[in-house]
Formats: structure tokens, C-alpha cells, sequence
């Protein structure tokens, strides 16, 4: 690391646990997250700002009025904008050296797949069930970590699944993917705004805590938070042997 880098996380070098070799983790972390909206936002700026190396910011929607008041990520000037681009721009404006590639597009089957390989870890923050089997089915396929929010309501939750591990679940092994599902998101039921900042700084921590190889993660863990009572559950996961995507995957090959 360079003078300025040394000054500019010289917090994060303060910590035991991270030290200059953990830093040094964050910048040459690699991050893909998906969803530049409520979640994305708070979670980009944390790992923008800790100096995380790489991050590809991947959303097919442009900013809405009715987006500003709980995504982070976009101003008044960013309306009418691509989601992927207006982040892209405010995480540049906070920290200049971290490589931030603007996505805009939706991303599935090859892409997708491209796109998780390329990654140390992936941050799901996404809002239809359909985008989120997707990513999961990618990081299993892959092995890569992945960090999954949700916030809807007043209610939120946010779990890690650790395909790197042959004891995680993943996303199907609790939410089995069904042919009939009532989509739930913030258009049509609301969200307040607090929760998506809480939620996706949460995923932040994890993916940093990941990234840098410390801790304990979220992986086998499903932490709900009801924001009116501000009460935290934590709910043990098991992996579902019989699991339609991950049950039969093969070993982790030996380090």
C-alpha cells in the first residue's frame, strides 16, 4: 500500500484482526453485486469505502423519483439514469480507487455464470425470487460465496451461503423454489427506508468479513430483523441433502 492508502484506511489498519494484511485482502477483493436499488446502495458504499479492489455493479433499471427516498446510491440529478451508472459515478466520487464496472443489463444463464465465476463472492440484492434461484444456482455451480438481503415492510433478513463449504446451504435448501410464488417487493408493499440501509450494511460486514477471512460468518445462520420492535432472530439452517441444486454437488477440492 501506498502513503495515501495507509491514511485513508488507517482505521481498518488499527484493528487487530485486519491489520495491513487484511486490508490488503479488501483491495485486491473482487465483488459482484446485483441490484443497485435499496440494498445495493448501502452495501456498494461500505465496501466502495473500505477499499474493496473491484466491484461490478450489475442492475437493468433506471432511478425513479420514488427510489430516492431509500436508495442511497442515486440523487435527484440521477432520475432517469441507469441504476448501474449513477452508482457507479457516487462510488467513484467516494473513493477514486476502487474499480467500479457499471452493468447495465440483467444478467442470466451465461452471463450470469460469467459473471459469479470472475468473482471472490457475490451480494444478492435483488428483489424477485426468480433473479435471486438464479444467482444461487451460479454460486453453486462456482463455488462462490454468497451474501443474500432481503427488506420488505418492516421486516428484513440476511444470511450467507458459503458454497465454498461443504456443510453450507444454499438459497434453495430454505426458500425451495416454487412454481407459484407471490412476489413480494417494495412497489406494491412498501419498505421503510432505514431497513434497506441496515439489511444491505449488514451484508456489507459479512462480505468484508469474508473477503479478509475473519470472524465468524452467517453461513448456517438466518438472521430476521423486525425494525418496529428492532429485534433480531437467528434461525440455524441446515443443507438439505435431497436439495435440488446443491444436494449432489461434488466435494471442495483440497487447498
Amino acid at each position: 500500500m501506498n502513503d495515501q492508502q495507509l491514511l485513508r484506511y488507517a482505521r481498518h489498519i488499527l484493528l487487530n484482526e485486519l491489520g495491513i494484511e487484511g486490508q490488503e485482502k479488501f483491495l485486491a477483493g473482487k465483488v459482484l453485486i446485483i441490484g443497485a436499488g435499496g440494498l445495493g446502495s448501502p452495501a456498494a458504499l461500505y465496501l466502495a469505502t473500505a477499499g474493496v479492489g473491484d466491484i461490478t455493479l450489475a442492475d437493468d433499471d433506471t432511478v425513479e423519483l420514488s427510489n430516492l427516498q431509500r436508495q442511497i446510491l442515486h440523487v435527484n440529478a440521477s432520475v432517469g439514469r441507469p441504476k448501474a451508472e449513477s452508482g457507479r459515478d457516487t462510488l467513484a466520487a467516494y473513493n477514486p480507487e476502487t474499480r467500479v464496472t457499471a452493468r447495465v443489463e440483467r444478467l442470466d444463464g451465461q452471463r450470469l455464470g460469467d459473471a459469479v465465476a470472475a468473482a471472490d463472492l457475490v451480494l444478492d440484492c435483488t428483489d424477485n425470487f426468480t433473479t435471486r434461484h438464479a444467482i444461487n444456482r451460479a454460486c453453486v455451480q462456482h463455488r462462490k460465496p454468497l451474501v443474500s438481503g432481503a427488506a420488505i415492510r418492516f421486516d428484513g433478513q440476511v444470511s450467507v451461503y458459503d458454497l465454498r463449504r461443504d456443510d453450507s446451504p444454499c438459497y434453495h435448501c430454505l426458500f425451495p423454489e416454487a412454481d407459484e410464488v407471490e412476489e413480494a417487493n417494495c412497489a406494491t408493499m412498501g419498505v421503510f427506508a432505514p431497513l434497506v440501509g441496515i439489511i444491505g450494511a449488514t451484508q456489507a460486514a459479512e462480505a468484508l468479513k469474508l473477503l479478509a477471512g475473519i470472524g465468524e460468518s452467517l453461513a448456517g445462520r438466518l438472521l430476521w430483523l423486525d425494525v418496529r420492535t428492532m429485534q433480531w432472530r437467528s434461525v440455524n439452517v441446515q443443507r438439505d441433502p435431497e436439495c435440488q441444486v446443491c444436494g449432489h454437488r461434488a466435494p471442495a477440492a483440497a487447498a
